[in-house]
């Protein structure tokens, strides 16, 4: 899975996806699409991760209390 960096716009293939979706973790390892060699793989927060089309990570992938929180 390709996810976009907030501040560079930068892809990441994301190495392991339920790491991805497990909301108690806060950082997931990706290797970035730079050029035409594999890259090595590297940490990434989470809360600075989009999808290609700019759209937010979902919030039960990011908060593992989302369903105890009020309001929103």
């Amino acid at each position: 899975m390709l996810l976009q960096l907030k501040d560079s716009g930068e892809l990441v293939k994301i190495n392991d996806v339920q790491e991805l979706i497990d909301p108690k973790s806060n950082t997931v390892q990706a290797k970035e699409q730079e050029g035409q060699e594999e890259q090595e793989a590297d940490s990434y927060q989470k809360e600075n991760l989009v999808f290609p089309s700019g759209e937010k990570l979902p919030r039960c992938w990011l908060d593992a209390n989302y369903r105890n929180a009020t309001g929103s």
